[in-house]
């Protein structure tokens, strides 16, 4: 009977899911890390735990080394130690490694979650990527810059979805930002050539090193594109079509990527582009883990399957069964207008009598709910249709006609 430790610092609903997927195993005996309490837990996940630990810092490698070896005590050495979100990649790959864990390093593990260095990586193995500076200093800001021209990217090295990011169209712009957020030695600000074209999504299955399944997803528009502009509703599509020969120059870079940058068993959100002016594939960055955003509940619909309880079987047992894509799906993200909390949503009813025949699961903004203050909005709606073209038309209805209004 296997031991797993999974490390969730925060009971949020995506990270409950995960952990009571790898709770239903058969077999296995689940000890869970965590700065909530138990209590916090559903009644059934809470009943599938074989042992929990409660640390100050979800984070920090040596909180739950430590947690780790107290669950050890009650479950057995654990062969395997898990946590979903992007922060934990390189404290768990730590912790692997202290305790001789088997699974992800923590060299793979800094190449996934450095930005600066998973972009020197790939440009090493001949990967197409955006050119990119790391500037610990003004002047070095400024001289990337000048190299490199305008429009420019900003973010942390460490940032995920988006979190942070700036796009930079003059030297004032990145003048403003740097006044504000300083670039130092340990705190250093990664700039990146902006790449004009569609923005897409290559979510892979890997077990031992080799990727066995993957995933498009379209951005309708790119996230940093949400993020500057607080009226747009975001909308995502996975294209039922996910075998087309168009995609197969992302294929061949995605795999190459993922093997220069050492990805072992694991499920990978990568986000490139393909560019305006000649149609070729640029890799903007991967993370070592399920992607955000409903994209795993998506995935779940267009494929008929539970890819949470799927990702658990993985992680513990290596073991993924591919499935084929039955269907296009789609999610519009429910963004309100405006300052304040939520007021009205408007459109609802003609939404509901054009679209809700393919419309398989919402959720809708409350009056008097606070803004997310995110591209994801207050609430979403998901849609499904084996027709691509049907779903990607019902999305851009979708957020025509609903209005989240705020104040």
């Amino acid at each position: 009977m296997p031991s797993v430790v999974f490390v969730a610092p925060y009971f949020l609903p995506t990270t409950v899911r995960f952990v009571d997927a790898v709770g239903e195993l058969p077999g296995v005996r689940l000890g869970l890390v965590s700065v909530d309490g138990p209590e916090k837990l559903p009644a059934g996940v809470r009943a599938r735990l074989a042992a929990h630990a409660r640390v100050q810092d979800g984070l920090d490698a040596g909180q739950i080394a430590k947690a780790t070896r107290t669950l050890a005590e009650q479950i057995g050495s654990p062969g395997r130690l898990l946590g979903a979100l992007e922060d934990l990649q390189v404290p768990l790959a730590e912790v692997r490694e202290r305790l001789g864990i088997e699974g992800m390093g923590v060299e793979a593990a800094r190449n996934f979650r450095d930005k600066a260095r998973m972009k020197t990586v790939l440009r090493a193995a001949g990967i197409p990527t955006a050119a990119h500076g790391l500037a610990e200093d003004e002047a070095t800001a400024l001289a990337f810059a000048r190299d490199t021209g305008f429009p420019l990217v900003a973010k942390p090295p460490a940032g995920a979805g988006a979190r942070n990011t700036h796009r930079l169209d003059s030297e004032a712009d990145l003048r403003a930002l740097l006044a504000r957020s300083q670039p130092r030695p340990g705190a250093p600000m990664l700039l990146e050539e902006f790449i004009t074209g569609s923005e897409q999504s290559f979510d892979t299955v890997s077990i031992r090193g080799t990727a066995v399944w993957h995933s498009i997803t379209h951005y309708i528009p790119g996230p940093l594109e949400v993020v500057e502009n607080p009226w747009i509703q975001w909308c995502v599509l996975l294209p039922r079509e996910v075998d087309s020969p168009r995609y197969d120059d992302i294929r061949r870079a995605g795999t190459a990527c993922l093997h220069a940058l050492g990805m072992t068993t694991g499920l990978s959100h990568m986000e490139w582009f393909r560019r305006s002016r000649d149609g070729s594939v640029a890799v903007s960055e991967v993370g070592a883990r399920p992607p955000g955003a409903q994209f795993t509940t998506l995935i779940s619909y267009a494929h008929d399957f539970d890819l949470y309880k799927a990702w658990a079987r993985l992680m513990v047992f290596e073991e993924f069964d591919a499935p084929r894509r039955e269907y296009a799906a789609g999610i519009a993200f429910l963004r309100g207008q405006g300052k304040g909390r939520v007021r009205a949503i408007h459109g609802l009813e003609q939404a509901s009598q054009e679209l809700g025949g393919i419309v398989i699961e919402s959720r809708l903004p409350r009056a008097g709910q606070a803004p997310s203050g995110t591209y994801e909005g207050e609430g979403y709606v998901i849609m499904r249709h084996p027709d691509t073209g049907l779903v990607e038309r019902a999305l851009r209805r979708l957020v025509s006609l609903i209005r989240v209004e705020l104040g």
